[in-house]
């Protein structure tokens, strides 16, 4: 273990060093995985079948008011257990996503991240593999607010004026997180670039515009920064060389993601990776208040024709594809968002496409918040809605 260790720092290293701009984290805080598992070699088909249907550990560890490891719950939501996870693992759910955002929890000027969040996001990643579940982990709200140039530490942003920076940060943050989990860690652990990399403060946050100059730059910045990461999770080596990275298009949308200037990573090793993609759809339904409320023809036909462009422009040209969101708010509409789900995972299952359910714990009807996405309760271990639970794993077997 200490020359596989001493490896993985002289390569980080290295590519540290081809920036002659660049500060590195201090590696004598950094948390270190000091575990050996065995890594086995699926095919990207196989693994996408294996993950099954998921759910997102949502604002909790990506929230960001509070200070140190009170921002787990600084967004309301309780404080993660292994039981809460056990119980998540035992009503069938396979995958869990943890959204975790790293930029607030720098702690000196050199990008180093607090060791004991570190080690508290590990201790969680820990339960849910030991209930034999994938885990998928990522950088979560760290996309800056503006787009003009960005203090240290900040996160990153896709433009070119904060390109060097952002380079900085993800790959620093992708560094560590590569000592806290590697060779511990096999296929049931997944790296995810960013989370919805986007045009924050802009006219464009939303929406991407191939003929608009400011969304081309975007794009091709994000092109690089994904590549940043999955070269630094690679030259980590170990476990981490072989390793599924799910890597998303601006704000990890269908339409930005079918765009000719969004470019998938190089990567050193075949059939791993995997385009990360959120989709609540159609938004009128899925996500829009009021909205209808109703599963019309209308808008099933919408949902059929982007599940079926993600297997025409990906998945039949053997690019794999993970919905790490999804979901329909809760309008007091509960029959319509049944036979909605029930689609929803019909469809996946026919395209080998795992779908994550996103969950914000709010699961109370609001007329004027669109984003009620409750679905688990965390505290009793059970599901406020647990026909649609059914209906997500009776359709995904």
């Amino acid at each position: 273990m200490k020359k596989t260790l001493f490896s993985v720092l002289i390569g980080l290293t290295i590519s540290f060093c081809c920036c002659a701009q660049s500060t590195t984290f201090d590696k004598t805080k950094a948390v270190k995985d000091s575990k050996t598992k065995t890594f086995n070699s699926v095919s990207s088909a196989t693994q996408m079948k294996n993950m099954g249907m998921g759910w997102n550990l949502g604002n909790t560890f990506d929230a960001t008011y509070g200070v140190g490891l009170n921002t787990e719950t600084g967004w309301g939501m309780p404080k993660t257990t292994k039981p809460m996870i056990d119980g998540l693992a035992k009503s069938g759910i396979k995958t869990i996503r943890i959204p975790v955002s790293w930029s607030n929890h720098i702690i000196d000027k050199k990008y180093t991240i607090d060791p004991e969040w570190m080690a508290r996001v590990k201790e969680v990643v820990d339960w849910a593999i030991e209930n034999d579940m994938y885990v998928i982990l990522n950088s979560h709200h760290d996309c800056y607010e503006k787009p003009t140039a960005m203090p240290y530490g900040k996160g990153y942003y896709p433009n070119s004026t904060n390109y060097e920076e952002s380079k900085r940060f993800l790959v620093n943050l992708w560094a560590q997180i590569c000592l806290a989990f590697n060779n511990g860690y096999n296929e049931h652990l997944i790296f995810e670039t960013m989370n919805e990399p986007r045009l924050r403060g802009t006219n464009h946050e939303w929406t991407t515009d191939k003929n608009c100059s400011e969304c081309q730059d975007a794009m091709k910045t994000l092109n690089k920064l994904n590549q940043d990461v999955v070269d630094t999770i690679r030259k980590s080596g170990g476990n981490n060389a072989k390793r599924f990275i799910m890597v998303p298009g601006l704000r990890a949308a269908l339409d930005a993601e079918t765009k000719e200037y969004f470019v998938l990573p190089t990567d050193t090793i075949k059939d791993r990776i995997v385009l990360s993609v959120h989709m609540y759809d159609p938004y009128n339904f899925a996500m829009q208040t009021p909205g209808p409320k109703d599963f019309t023809p209308q808008i099933k036909s919408a949902l059929a024709v982007n599940l079926k462009t993600l297997n025409d422009k990906f998945i039949s040209k053997g690019i794999p594809v993970v919905i790490g969101e999804y979901g329909a708010t809760n309008k007091g509409n509960d029959a319509a968002r049944l036979e909605w789900f029930t689609f929803y995972i019909q469809r996946c299952k026919a395209y080998n496409i795992p779908a994550v359910l996103w969950d914000n714990g709010q699961a109370t009807p609001d007329p004027k918040n669109g984003e009620k996405f409750g679905y688990y309760n965390r505290k009793t271990q059970t599901w406020y809605f647990p026909d649609i639970l059914k209906a997500i794993i009776d359709n995904s077997k």
